[in-house]
């Protein structure tokens, strides 16, 4: 049992760097964040020329700004929830129809 312990112990002080170096290594800079979104946004036919301001903090996305439908401010949502270090997403997006 002793020996158990002790393998387990060393195993868990050996994997501890490299889960912490996949750690480290999915942190995307926000500024990459802001791009991406704005790259995916402007280059979708639903909501591509629709003028967005994008923000982000650790991950946390903020889109604000107007659209024209509901289909199109959930769909500006769901595609900034697809990009790489995006943790969240708060939608303030307007549904204007003017």
């Amino acid at each position: 049992m002793m020996r158990f312990l002790s393998v387990a112990l060393a195993l868990s002080v050996l994997l501890a760097p490299l889960e912490a170096q996949k750690t480290a290594q999915k942190h995307v800079p926000d500024g990459e964040v802001i791009d991406q979104v704005r790259v995916r946004l402007a280059n979708d036919p639903d909501v591509g020329g629709i003028k967005f301001d994008v923000d982000a903090h650790d991950g946390a996305v903020t889109l604000t700004g107007k659209v024209k439908t509901e289909k199109q401010r959930a769909k500006a949502e769901k595609i900034a929830k697809k990009v790489k270090g995006v943790s969240s997403v708060n939608n303030q997006l307007v549904v204007s129809p003017d």
